[in-house]
């Protein structure tokens, strides 16, 4: 029996390797695109831009995928460009969805990366889908701007929008908060500067977050958005205490202001109770365990 074929955009980043490991252990025949000639542990992996409309015609229509796992885009709330935010993630999905409309190949499920940081600064306590958006940056308002762009295209895609809330794991970027601090203490560095010290965030583990997303695929629930997250929040002072215990020492903690974002979210815990309805009892590992993993890595 054949087996279905996903298409990945972003194989080759953090996240989507290890989406491809998850869909590769559970039958899936796993396709990959990236703007990088590179091609990762993807064997089929075509590279072409988002923003080359042409290309992406073709390799949707060369892979013919039964689903489709949307990663692609500029995941770091801080990068420079912020015109590209909205070129990448807004103009590059909406080019990747005209692309599998076109193709005469109808996907099963195309489930769309968006993020937890469209809901802004504006409500505390457990968030739920419901709960009103108020972005706070560039980032969080290209993701939103992409949300609504692609329910343009509900009545000829099966498309499903995933919110994940923040998650790491080995192989994150150290541009990245917990990367970065794990970093510090493999190295036994003395100090670590940081940004906003009085935040708090729920954080997943990436092999979860693979899976959610592999189930959403199966399930397909089309035209939901679907939170992705731990139901915790922690905070930055909690996790370098974890982080003690783990390494066995602490370090000094200075605040740049440098790294100090006016627009940083400063609370974001989000309900997974929607996400545990359609694809049944779902947990991600407590984030002791996540960092332990993380410091511990050859």
């Amino acid at each position: 029996m054949e087996k279905p074929r996903a298409l990945i955009t972003g194989v080759n980043g953090f996240t989507g390797q290890y989406v491809a490991a998850e869909l590769q252990a559970h039958g899936w025949d796993v396709m990959g695109l990236g703007s990088q000639p590179e091609n990762g542990s993807v064997p089929g992996y075509y590279c072409a831009d988002l923003l080359d409309a042409a290309s992406l015609r073709t390799v949707v229509a060369q892979v013919r995928p039964d689903a489709v796992v949307h990663l692609a885009g500029i995941a770091f709330v801080g990068h420079g460009d912020a015109d590209a935010f909205y070129r990448v993630n807004l103009v590059g999905t909406r080019n990747l969805l005209a692309a599998l409309a076109q193709a005469g190949h109808a996907p099963q499920c195309v489930l769309l990366a968006s993020s937890a940081n469209v809901y802004g600064n504006s409500t505390e306590g457990v968030l739920t889908e419901a709960a009103p958006a108020h972005p706070a940056n560039d980032y969080a308002v290209s993701k939103l701007a992409m949300e609504h762009m692609a329910r343009l295209w509900l009545d000829r895609l099966p498309i499903v929008i995933a919110r994940p809330f923040n998650y790491t794991g080995v192989g994150q970027s150290e541009s990245f908060l917990l990367p970065k601090i794990v970093a510090h203490y493999r190295r036994r560095a003395s100090t670590i500067e940081l940004g906003n010290i009085d935040v708090w965030r729920d954080f997943s583990d990436v092999r979860a977050l693979a899976q959610a997303y592999r189930r959403l695929l199966e399930v397909c629930p089309v035209g939901a958005t679907v939170n992705v997250c731990s139901g915790h929040a922690r905070s930055i002072g909690e996790i370098l205490n974890i982080m003690n215990r783990i390494s066995g020492y602490s370090m000094d903690v200075q605040v740049n202001p440098a790294y100090v974002r006016a627009s940083d979210v400063r609370s974001l815990c989000g309900s997974n109770d929607f996400l545990r309805q359609l694809v049944g009892e779902w947990n991600t590992p407590p984030l002791e365990e996540t960092l332990d993993w993380m410091f511990n890595a050859s």
